[in-house]
């Protein structure tokens, strides 16, 4: 029998074209994320990512859909953010005004209430097309007032899937995550105008779903026990520290950078890391570095000049807190 869920590949370079405000990146997974990536698909759960900012959380979501062959979706999670707003959104201001307007037509009561009707006014959410495409393609045509429809690449079928990526959950209460437990559980939700719930049918392809947080509030526990969680972190060590940022470094720019300057360049991150955790603060991590990296690369392709460059860039990248002083 074959196997359904492809492998992942270990300890590659996967290039990751700009898609949408996503620039060009690359990523390498190493084997835990990419069994990760492959439990989820198995299980049909969805993918908690834990890490602190920078850790390459969402990248990993963006990855698995390159390599899975799937389009990416992704929802950025705000404070304001609700449960439904992932599942569709009903322009009700638009409704309204549109009403207004009608009453001074001749048009008959029934043709008012034709124009007037819920579904004219029905976005579907990212959840939407994630569960059940064609039925989200079909709604946008009615009533996709609210937002521009996802851009699947080249060749792309819904038969081949969906990734959809729930960024930063953390920022909103916890009743966006109680409010999705029923719907991730279930592959499916229910809309008060339609007759059928969204998703939940034969041979619609199940999505990947990657939720990141970056550890700044408490998630339910109903909602954490309903996820496969993987935690992201730079090592502990200071020597392994500073070997994973020059080889994630070397994966990014390659000989455009002196050797040197990645080595100093994870050293200062190591030592502001250190002064941060002492102070209390938030402390850099590999945003930063590959930050510093880039600024010496786009400023001084002379790899013989970096190191000089990097001693005068460094502290705008590290150097973030009034209390973090060098």
């Amino acid at each position: 029998m074959t196997n359904p869920i492809p492998p992942i590949p270990i300890d590659t370079r996967i290039p990751l074209p700009a898609r949408g405000s996503w620039p060009e990146s690359v990523h390498v997974f190493d084997e835990t994320s990419a069994w990760a990536i492959r439990a989820a698909l198995a299980a049909q759960r969805p993918l908690l990512v834990r890490g602190e900012p920078g850790a390459g959380k969402s990248q990993l979501a963006r990855a698995a859909a390159e390599v899975l062959g799937r389009l990416f979706i992704t929802e950025v999670v705000h404070t304001r953010s609700e449960s439904l707003d992932l599942q569709w959104r009903f322009d009700a201001i638009g409704r309204l005004g549109d009403a207004q307007a009608l009453g001074a037509t001749k048009l008959t009561v029934d043709e008012v209430r034709n124009q007037l009707d819920p579904r004219n006014y029905l976005s579907p959410g990212a959840l939407w097309w994630v569960f059940d495409w064609a039925t989200a393609l079909e709604q946008h045509g009615r009533g996709g007032r609210q937002s521009n429809p996802p851009l699947p690449p080249t060749g792309w079928q819904p038969e081949q899937g969906c990734v959809l990526l729930i960024d930063e959950i953390d920022k909103a209460d916890a009743d966006l995550p109680n409010g999705l437990l029923e719907t991730l559980g279930n592959g499916a939700f229910s809309v008060p105008w339609l007759s059928e719930p969204v998703g939940g049918k034969p041979g619609l392809t199940t999505p990947l779903v990657v939720i990141t947080t970056n550890e700044e509030r408490e998630l339910p526990g109903a909602f954490v026990r309903r996820c496969l969680v993987l935690g992201l972190a730079l090592p502990e060590g200071k020597e392994a520290f500073l070997k994973a940022l020059v080889d994630r470094g070397k994966l990014h720019f390659g000989p455009d950078i002196h050797k040197e300057v990645y080595a100093e360049a994870a050293r200062q991150l190591w030592e502001d890391r250190q002064a941060a955790e002492t102070q209390g603060v938030t402390p850099p991590g590999q945003a930063e570095y590959i930050d510093m990296l880039r600024v010496v690369k786009t400023l001084q392709p002379d790899t013989g000049q970096q190191m000089a460059l990097l001693d005068k860039i460094s502290q705008f990248a590290l150097k973030k807190h009034p209390q973090a002083k060098g």
